[in-house]
């Protein structure tokens, strides 16, 4: 039974494209689930990259981040990992080819020794700060390992897609894991988190194996 509130705050990534990141937060507990970048608009002279406004929010929470769970490595979900870790010391859980990419960044960086990087797979389940269990699912999007979460806390399911589409015939990998998303619904969801990017276009997205 839930004592606390759950709370979902978005601190990028909603209603734009890029820096994406949001913050799930129960009691004195939080996961942050991605950390992107967004490059500037053609009015935005002299500035290289736009992070998300996440200092307001982390002020007085940075004890209470449990870990940084990063869903794929494009640069809109990993590109303001380096400068987060400048504000707050949590371990990275990535799948093999998104923590890699990660791992070059903070190489370049030199902060190769200041986080701890644990791999993940799909299927897999995790536990953070005793009160969020994640569940990774594989999705399909544009890169590969790509995977969302299925986030299981006192109040209910989340489950957050992650960047994603319905491609039956990816180029790498196997389709989408329809059989976890069914499963989640039965279950009963609370909230699910979905991408939506380009969702108000008609048609469909065509396949990886097409483009």
């Amino acid at each position: 039974m839930a004592t606390n509130k759950l709370r979902i705050v978005p601190l990028g990534g909603l209603g734009e494209v890029g820096k994406n990141m949001t913050a799930i937060e129960y009691g004195r507990n939080v996961i942050i689930i991605d950390a992107g970048v967004m490059f500037p608009e053609y009015d935005m002279l002299g500035v290289d990259l736009v992070i998300p406004d996440y200092g307001e929010y982390l002020k007085d929470k940075k004890t209470w981040v449990r870990g940084i769970i990063v869903t794929h490595g494009h640069e809109d979900h990993i590109g303001a990992i380096p400068y987060l870790l400048n504000d707050i010391k949590a371990p990275i859980y990535a799948t093999r080819l998104t923590a890699g990419l990660i791992e070059v960044k903070l190489k370049e960086k030199g902060q190769s020794d200041q986080v701890t990087m644990n791999l993940i797979t799909p299927g897999q389940r995790i536990s953070l700060g005793g009160l969020f269990e994640i569940e990774f699912f594989h999705v399909c999007h544009s890169i590969p390992d790509a995977v969302g979460l299925a986030i299981r806390t006192p109040a209910g399911l989340v489950v957050h897609s992650g960047d994603f589409k319905f491609d039956y015939t990816p180029t790498w990998g196997s389709p989408p894991d329809f059989g976890a998303l069914a499963r989640f619904g039965t279950e009963g969801t609370l909230v699910l988190l979905a991408d939506s990017t380009n969702a108000d276009k008609p048609g469909f997205t065509p396949s990886e194996r097409t483009v």
